[in-house]
Order: C-alpha cells, then structure tokens, then sequence
C-alpha cells in the first residue's frame, strides 16, 4: 500500500536568511515582512519571534512595538522558492524517485520502492528530521496513507515526526482544523462562519448541501484525503535532468513486456550518458497506469556505471513487485544523479595480478536496503571519535593515527555504566558488574590517560579518563575506564564504563 510522506518547514524564509548570514545571532529574533502598498505585515516569524507573541499576519509595526530589537527582513518570495526547489532536489536524490513541492512551505514523497532503503518508516521519519536540522532547517515530518492526511498532520503536531499508521487516517484527521484541508481561504472563511471546525464535522455532513454552495472542491479534497480517489505526486524534475521515456498505444501489463521495454529504455539512457561522459549512480524508474496512480522502482550503484547489462539486472530484480492494475501507459528511467565517468584502457599484462571487483556485490546489497561502507582512521585520542564511516568504494585514506597502547576488537557503540569496586585514584577494580553480571577481575593493565579534546570542544577542558585492560575468572579481556582523575571531580564523574572488548 503507497504511503506518503510530507515534510512542512514552517520556517523556511528565516532559516533561508540565516544561511545566508551565518553571523545572526542564534538568539536574535527574525520576521519576515511583506508588503502590499503602504501596508507592511509579518509573513513569517521564528521561533523566538513567535515566542515574544509575534504572529503571522501581525502589523510590522506592531511586532517591532511588542519585542524590541526584532530583526526585520522584506519577504522574497521569488528567493524561498528557489530555496524550497533546492531543498525538494536534494530530497530527490536522498530518499524516493516521487517527490515534489508541496505548496510554498513544504515537500511530499511517495516512499512506495523507496523506504525498505530507509530501514523502515521510523528509521526514515527520524533520519529526515536529523538531516534536516543538521543543515540548520526546522522541519515537521508526518507519514501518512494519502498526500492529504500526511499533510494535514505535518501542520498539525507540535513535535518533529509522526506516524499514521495504516488504516488510521479518520482517526488521526477529524479533530484538525479545516484549515489543512488543501482549500482556497475564502472556502476556508465561509465554512467557519457556518460553523465548521474541523475535518471531521465537515467529513460528517451531507455532500449535497456543501457541493450545491461551495462546488466540488471540497467533496474532492475530502475524498484525496480519506484515500477514495487517487491523489498521484508529480515527481520534480528540472531541464539537465537526463531521462529517457516510452508511452504505450496500447497499456502493457505482462511481466515479460515490461522487462523487454525496460532494457530498451536502459540502453537510451546509457546512450545519452555516453554522450555527456558521464556514468549513472542513481536512477528511477516511474510507471505511470492507466488509473492515474504511479509506482517507482529505484536502483543505486556505489560508483558510475554505464554498463548496460549491470543496470538492467538491477532493475530486472525488483520489476516483480510492479503491479500494473489496469495495465501501464508509460515507462520512464531517470538518471537522478549522473557523475563524470572515463573510459579506461584494461590492462594486459600477462604478470598483473587479477583484482577482484566486489562493487556489484555492493550494489546488490545497497539495494536491498543494507548499508555498506569501510571504515577508515581519525586523528582524534578519544576511543570513539577515532573511526569514520566511509564509502566502500572510496580512495585509501592516507592518514594513520597510531597508538602505543593496545585497543580491543570490539569497541561499543557508546561506554555503558558499570558498577565497580577500586581503590582511587589510579588502582584497577577488584570486580565489576556489568549487564547484571558480577565479574572478578584476576589481571589488570592500565592506568592509559586520555584527556578531552579541549582545542574541540569548552566542556572538554579538563575531561579526563583513565583506561585498564582488565581480565576476569572466565578469561576474558575488557576495555574499562574510570571518568575522571579519581581527585577531582571536575575532571570527570568519577564512575566506570564498559568500552570494549578484546579477542
């Protein structure tokens, strides 16, 4: 079943002009202004404007009346939805072949062939929350059965994401507003002053009366909303977007047949790149049926590739889960990230060694949803920070960062707290107890001092952890600290964690 997400950013003109001018103040007030004559109004407010009472709609001269010091900027327009294009592009490229601009404040995607790559609908929801706030830009995420409830939700909650579950949608939409109904504000204006609230008295009244006053519109959006008609999202697509396509006289629904038409497409679409030097490391398939509705299939490679043959089983493995109802119309491959490829002359050595190429193994993998990489060193004492994810794919770091002292197999992905009986400052526990397990320690080794990196990070600058290796009845070698010096406790909490694990 398609579900859809909606992604609102309430406050995209002022988190557009605070990247813009990194040097705001992260505590300083921003409303934007538009203006319309001689009259000047809020058009949009942050959060610590909105906090001071400043509102959407607001009088300019009232709201710089209300918080002094309030930085004002004239509304562009022109400029947040060039922003907004940029930001639903990105979204394109990260997470699904459908997405597009949802109004002037928002993105919607149909995650249908796309969210398995996202580890779920949990995982994604919060993983484009993170990624949105990690580039300084407020978001609200809702996931929903149909574009309407997605996008009623998102407007909705207070918090960064939520979840409808399936089959949810009347219960999770008939006490909002009829405001997030997708209607022209007069509909909006004249549904209240007939007394109207929320979606769920205007679901609950006859559809006579309403169409007969106020045409189809709304029977229409009800209807997109409650999942009775089809809403399909028009993915965004922009002019050097390389895409080939093929539409049917007659739908086609055989499996055999859409294979057949899908190599022939993919064959184009290496043409053109060919044509470009470039090598294809994202692309999409959209399948557009004769109802209006529309499936995508993606496939991603970990490098640039213009192998026909490689291209086409990657698609070919996943065109069983298309189901073409009615029949489909039209087939389209996109090539939705492109990069530049050079052909290479192969060697011919009868000496060379032979390397084996594991990136189809890699594709194969990336595009059942696992998540592959290496990982490679960082110049940084602290255990956890001195590991990087990077692609599998990716060229030799060159950077070693090397330690005199032995480091375990195994590090955890963060210490846990155990408890433990030592003697301070700098004596190795005679046991411990992790997990629920009390644990005798027969030999230990140690103490190794790291400090904060203090050059890094202020709350650091006396941060210090004393390191044992530590071996208990049983054998086993752990990697155990202390936060702290044991004296003074401004250089740590004075407990012991659980770091890692030797073989």
């Amino acid at each position: 079943m398609t579900r859809v997400v909606s992604i609102y950013l309430p406050d995209l003109p002022t988190d557009r002009i605070r990247r813009a001018d990194p040097a705001i103040p992260p505590d300083q007030a921003i409303a934007v202004i538009a203006k319309s004559g001689s009259k000047r109004w809020v058009a949009a407010a942050d959060a610590a404007a909105r906090k001071a009472g400043v509102h959407i709609g607001m009088p300019a001269a009232k709201a710089q009346a209300l918080l002094r010091g309030l930085m004002l900027v004239d509304a562009d327009v022109v400029a947040d939805a060039a922003s907004l294009e940029r930001i639903t592009l990105w979204a394109l490229t990260i997470y699904s072949p459908v997405v597009a601009v949802d109004g002037v404040d928002g993105i919607v995607i149909d995650t249908e062939g796309a969210d398995h790559l996202q580890g779920g609908e949990l995982a994604m929801v919060t993983k484009i929350a993170n990624q949105f706030l990690a580039r300084k830009l407020t978001a609200r995420v809702a996931v929903a059965d149909s574009w309407g409830a997605a996008h009623a939700c998102a407007r909705a909650i207070s918090r960064e994401t939520v979840i409808v579950p399936s089959g949810e949608t009347v219960r999770a939409v008939e006490k909002l507003p009829v405001s997030l109904l997708r209607l022209p504000t007069k509909v909006v204006s004249d549904l209240r002053m007939l007394g109207f609230q929320t979606i769920g008295e205007l679901a609950n009244t006859p559809r006579a009366p309403l169409t007969l006053r106020f045409g189809p519109e709304i029977g229409r959006r009800l209807d997109q909303m409650f999942g009775r008609v089809s809403e399909p999202i028009d993915p965004i697509r922009t002019a050097d977007l390389i895409e080939v396509s093929r539409a049917f006289a007659e739908p086609i629904a055989a499996a055999e047949t859409i294979d057949k038409y899908v190599g022939r497409l993919v064959v184009q679409l290496i043409e053109e790149l060919q044509r470009r030097g470039l090598g294809v490391r994202r692309a999409d398939l959209i399948v557009e049926k004769v109802d209006g509705t529309r499936q995508a299939i993606r496939a991603g490679t970990v490098k640039p590739v213009r192998d026909v043959a490689w291209l086409t089983k990657l698609f070919r493995d996943r065109t069983e889960k298309i189901e073409p109802g009615f029949g489909i119309e039209k087939l389209t491959l996109a090539a939705v990230m492109a990069e530049p490829l050079e052909e290479h002359q192969a060697s011919s050595m009868l000496a060379e060694d032979e390397v084996a190429d594991v990136t189809p193994l890699i594709d194969i993998y990336g595009n059942r949803g696992q998540r592959v990489y290496r990982v490679a060193p960082v110049a940084s004492d602290v255990p956890e920070r001195s590991v990087q994810r990077i692609s599998a794919v990716a060229d030799p770091i060159g950077v070693a960062w090397v330690s005199h002292w032995r480091r375990p197999v195994r590090l955890l992905a963060r210490p846990e707290l155990i408890e433990a009986i030592a003697l301070l400052p700098d004596r190795p526990p005679v046991s411990i107890v992790w997990r629920g397990t009390r644990r005798k320690v027969m030999r230990a080794d140690g103490p190794e001092r790291i400090f904060g990196e203090w050059w890094q990070r202020d709350a650091e600058m006396e941060a210090v952890r004393d390191y044992f290796i530590v071996e208990d009845e049983r054998g086993e070698r752990l990697w155990i600290f202390r936060s702290g010096d044991g004296i003074d406790p401004a250089t740590g909490s004075h407990r012991w964690f659980m770091h890692g694990i030797f073989a």
